[in-house]
């Protein structure tokens, strides 16, 4: 008979049971489920609840319990449901009449969001230690190949000349923002929702303050119903790691791109690459490829949890047994991607020679023209105007922006000087961007200066 069944006449149908369990995948909870029991009965003891030595044999059995797991000879029962009641029956096997004290004051309800908040406590840290490795392995890219010069690009058409560093480090600051989310989803779920019962609380003196104090919670959760019901941190943390793979397919995608044939402005590691089954010439960027299609996996499971909890009405129900296993899945999915994404970009090597052939055709550079008559007086409107007409009478002779004649050139624009040729030059549009943000070098230099100091590297 289950631990619940008192209530009950008939043993629950083996199909139930298979289709109501947990504990293939909620098992992972243990260390904190662990953790959040023996706090709870160091609180019943304090409060006169438990026997004091009823508590010191909880405490030690657990303590038990867990080596037990850890050494990997402890026996889960599917029958028993889930990990808080494995870990319950097991204590009970192993002390006695004790054991049974310990679900005092406390439903599996509450019991389950304080070991989902310890878990997530600790894993906003271990992902968060995982994005600053990505934002290392990028600067470290940047600094090393910092006066490299290649074509950006808006709507994929080249754009304007950049600095592949600078390329490199708008991914470090998205990182950067994914960081700060990480930690502020910490900061909201780290509340104490055990004590709150099932929904109502309980009759029972806890000392709830005493437990966030044992767990290092900083605070207790003020509404029992919402303690129960609320799937809001799991939720939050599951659109964080969307954005972190989000970020990680852009830069996946633009990896994908350099390294194709029409770009072939890097090189990537034999490691991180694959062949074909059937051309022995192939090397594909299947790593990248992977962290692209493995975001969309990430998203079903935030999708996933969104609708799951549209429609419950307060408090607890059974369909928020739903919310781990696609929470472990998009986990372990962003650290892995993560892990590989980062050692991959170590063996990522830029073809400077190819990068700068792309970024010297003179168009790309148009915008310093427009922004030259800028500073002789005349409205950027004008300037747009006249310089467009610029290009569109090269394009019909068949010149380059820097091959026309100055003749030509004042024929669009009526106050070009000779000067102006000399702004079709990468290095000197690259190095004339110097507003606070842009690609001039020193502006890079300051940027990577800044992520050292703040990645303590």
């Amino acid at each position: 008979m289950a631990l619940w069944g008192g209530r009950f006449s008939e043993k629950t149908d083996d199909l139930v049971a298979q289709f109501s369990e947990s504990i293939s995948y909620d098992r992972r909870l243990y260390p904190f489920d662990i953790l959040g029991s023996q706090a709870h009965a160091r609180m019943l003891a304090r409060q006169g609840i438990i026997p004091q030595e009823d508590a010191d044999a909880i405490v030690a059995g657990l303590d038990e319990v867990r080596e037990e797991i850890e050494n990997g000879t402890f026996v889960f029962k599917q029958e028993l449901e889930d990990i808080h009641m494995n870990v319950e029956a097991r204590l009970t096997e192993k002390i006695g009449k004790a054991g049974e004290r310990l679900h005092t004051g406390r439903s599996r309800n509450d019991q389950v969001a304080t070991d989902e908040r310890l878990f997530l406590r600790y894993e906003c840290i271990q992902v968060s230690n995982q994005v600053v490795a990505m934002q290392k392995a990028l600067l470290a890219l940047a600094e090393k190949h910092s006066d490299v010069i290649m074509p950006g690009f808006t709507h994929l058409q080249h754009a304007q000349p950049i600095l592949f560093a600078h390329h490199l480090l708008a991914y470090v600051e998205m990182y950067g923002r994914d960081v700060e989310r990480l930690r502020d989803c910490r900061r909201r779920l780290n509340r104490l929702p055990l004590g709150s019962g099932a929904i109502a609380g309980s009759t029972l003196p806890l000392d709830r303050e005493f437990v966030k104090e044992q767990l290092g919670f900083e605070e207790v959760t003020r509404n029992s119903m919402d303690s129960v019901a609320d799937r809001d941190h799991i939720i939050e943390f599951l659109a964080a790691l969307s954005i972190i793979a989000m970020h990680t397919s852009r830069l996946a995608e633009d990896i994908i791109l350099w390294y194709s044939q029409e770009f072939a402005f890097i090189e990537l590691g034999d490691a991180f690459t694959t062949g074909s089954s059937l051309m022995p010439q192939k090397k594909n960027p299947d790593v990248a490829e992977l962290a692209r299609g493995k975001t969309g996996r990430v998203y079903g499971h935030l999708m996933a949890m969104l609708t799951t909890m549209k429609g419950i009405p307060l408090t607890y129900d059974r369909d928020m047994q739903e919310d781990k296993e696609g929470m472990f899945d998009a986990l372990d999915t962003v650290k892995l991607t993560l892990a590989t994404m980062s050692a991959m970009l170590g063996t990522l090597k830029p073809r400077p020679d190819r990068m700068r052939q792309a970024a010297g055709d003179a168009s790309l550079m148009a915008t310093d023209l427009a922004e030259w008559l800028v500073r002789q007086g005349i409205p950027f409107r004008e300037a747009h105007h006249q310089v467009g007409r610029y290009v569109a009478l090269c394009q019909s002779k068949n010149l380059a922006l820097d091959q026309a004649s100055l003749e030509d050139m004042k024929s669009c624009i009526p106050t070009a000087t000779q000067e102006c040729f000399a702004l079709f030059q990468p290095a000197h549009s690259i190095a004339a961007r110097r507003a606070i943000g842009g690609t001039a070098p020193e502006n890079v230099q300051n940027q990577i200066a800044f992520w050292k100091n703040r990645l303590e590297l």
